[in-house]
Parts: structure tokens; C-alpha cells; sequence
């Protein structure tokens, strides 16, 4: 620290600035060896503009610290002062089923591939539930984090990532709730259907989160110039869980046509998996899932290479 003060003097001496500072006397000093300064470890290393396939996810590694921290934040702020606080996680899909359950069971006379409408309806939305709140989370990454963005430096990375990563505290308290209507309704999984459990719902939490994931930030790099995307992703979300058999089995759909539309959604495998693995009912098809699975990478490795270019210079747009 001293050399560089010594150096910026001897600067500012040498251009002549700051004559008005006293000068010290020159005296004749004994030449002393130049000494080699170890080398410093910088915190941040501005780099050249990198190409366009250059993701740092080393950087985000480096951050996790302060992704635990936003996971926690996350979390704890949104029930903040609020009066039921964590039960609300209970109370949105409890009211939901209800409603599922007045319309689609008794006016719409819907079936449900003969399980108990209430573990039907409320399967459906356990997982639906995650999947839409990590793309309504993160498609407003950019927009509603601007303050902290242009204060302070980290991966920008780390705000989408925190919000799918808290968003699966939310989901296994609602899947605890699932698997108590599963025991008030007193079905069990049997040793087969066990193994299935284990092994299918964290592909189908891992694969929702990632097509989440992929589709938010796409979404949000976009609304940093077009803010007309913040009122379309609302509705176009609850437009695509009718599109997704959520509030009916895929069973119901006899036009090939229609069909054939519904199954070229991503999410319509999940959702099936899901129940196919929790009720033993729906379908599970290894292509399908294998559809989704492609989807979801394509997805997310666009939405990263955009993220990427446009965190470097939404600053001046948002």
C-alpha cells in the first residue's frame, strides 16, 4: 500500500499538480535495492468482452454464499408481517381444490380416472404450483431487482437460481400436504410404487425447475426493453395450465387432434409422471419424459446464453 501512495506522489510531483504542496528537501540517500512485490489477489479481474457461448458458472459458485442468502430471504420475506405467515403455503391449494372441486367435479361433471377428485385436483396443482411460481418469479428478475443490480456487483445469475431454490421449501410443504390426503383417504404407495416416488419426483421437480428457469429469464431478458411481457405472463400462465391436464386426467381427450396439441406440451408428461407415481394413475411414457428432458435443456441453455448477453447492459435500458 505504501509503494502505490509513494507512486501516485511521485505522479502527481512529475505532472506538476499540487505545487502547492509542501516539498520535501532533497537529500542524498544510499541507493537501496529494488524490491520485487508479491503478486495481488484481486477480487474482481475486468475482462475483454467475452463471445457469446462464455457462461461463467464458476463466478456463481463463487456467490453461493450470498445464494443461500437470497434462498433465505427469499423464504422469510413473503409472508412477512403477515398473520398466518407460513400457512399460507396450506391455505392456496387447500382453496383451490375447492374451487377444482365445485367446478370441474360437480358442473363440469369432469372425471378423474376414478381417484378421489381431491387428491386428483390437489396433486395437480402441487406440482403446477412450482412450476409457476419460479417462471412468474424469475421473468421479473431484471425489473425487480434494478435497485440492488446497479448498487452492487454479483452474478446476476444468482437472483433466478435463489428464487427456483426457495420455491422447493414452498413445494414440499404443499407435498406434505398431498401425502396427508393421500393417508385421510388411506391410500398407500406399494413397495414398487415407493421405488418409483423416489426416483421420478426429483426428475420432475429437477426437470420443472429447469424449463422454470430456462423460460423466466428468457422472459426477463426480454421485458428489460418490452415491459408489455409483465401483464402477458400473468394470464399466459393460467392459459397454460388449462393447456396442461392439471385440472384433467389426459385420459378425457379422445380427438387425436386435440390431443396431439395438448402432448406437444412439455408439461403435460410431467404432470402425468407425477400422478403416475403419487396415485397410480395417468400415464408414464419414457419418450414423452424424454421430450420434456429435451425441451427443458434447449430451454434453459438459451435462456442462459441471453441472460448473459443482456445482463451486461440492461442498466441502460431498464
Amino acid at each position: 500500500m505504501q509503494e502505490q501512495v509513494n507512486k501516485v506522489k511521485d505522479d502527481v510531483e512529475n505532472t506538476g499538480i499540487g505545487s502547492d504542496f509542501p516539498q520535501e528537501k532533497a537529500t542524498s540517500t544510499p541507493s537501496t535495492p529494488l524490491t520485487t512485490s508479491t503478486p495481488t489477489e484481486w477480487d474482481l479481474e475486468i475482462k475483454p468482452q467475452a463471445h457469446l457461448l462464455d457462461i461463467n458458472l464458476r463466478e456463481v459458485w463463487r456467490y453461493r454464499d450470498l445464494l443461500w442468502m437470497f434462498v433465505k430471504r427469499d423464504f422469510t420475506a413473503q409472508y412477512k408481517q403477515t398473520i398466518l405467515g407460513p400457512l399460507w403455503h396450506f391455505i392456496q391449494p387447500l382453496f383451490t381444490t375447492v374451487v377444482f372441486l365445485v367446478v370441474f367435479t360437480n358442473i363440469a361433471k369432469i372425471s378423474t380416472d376414478g381417484v378421489p377428485p381431491v387428491l386428483f385436483y390437489m396433486s395437480g396443482i402441487t406440482i403446477w404450483n412450482y412450476f409457476s411460481s419460479c417462471l412468474n418469479a424469475t421473468s421479473s428478475t431484471f425489473v425487480a431487482n434494478a435497485g440492488i443490480f446497479g448498487k452492487v456487483y454479483f452474478p446476476r445469475l444468482v437472483i433466478p437460481l435463489s428464487t427456483v431454490m426457495s420455491n422447493i421449501v414452498k413445494f414440499g410443504i404443499q407435498f406434505l400436504l398431498l401425502l396427508a390426503a393421500m393417508l385421510s383417504y388411506k391410500i398407500t404407495t406399494s413397495t414398487t410404487s415407493t421405488i418409483s416416488v423416489l426416483i421420478l419426483i426429483p426428475a420432475i421437480i429437477l426437470i420443472m425447475a429447469g424449463l422454470g428457469l430456462g423460460l423466466g429469464i428468457i422472459i426477463s431478458s426480454m421485458t428489460t426493453k418490452y415491459r408489455d411481457l409483465t401483464v402477458l405472463i400473468g394470464f399466459a400462465v393460467q392459459l397454460l395450465m388449462y393447456a396442461t391436464p392439471v385440472v384433467y386426467p389426459l385420459s378425457t381427450i379422445t380427438s387425436d387432434k386435440l390431443r396431439f396439441w395438448i402432448t406437444l406440451n412439455p408439461l403435460t408428461p410431467l404432470v402425468e409422471a407425477f400422478r403416475y407415481a403419487m396415485l397410480g394413475v395417468g400415464s408414464f411414457d419414457l419418450a414423452s419424459f424424454g421430450y420434456s428432458i429435451g425441451f427443458m435443456v434447449i430451454t434453459l441453455f438459451i435462456g442462459l446464453l441471453i441472460f448473459s448477453k443482456v445482463e451486461k447492459t440492461f442498466m441502460d435500458t431498464v
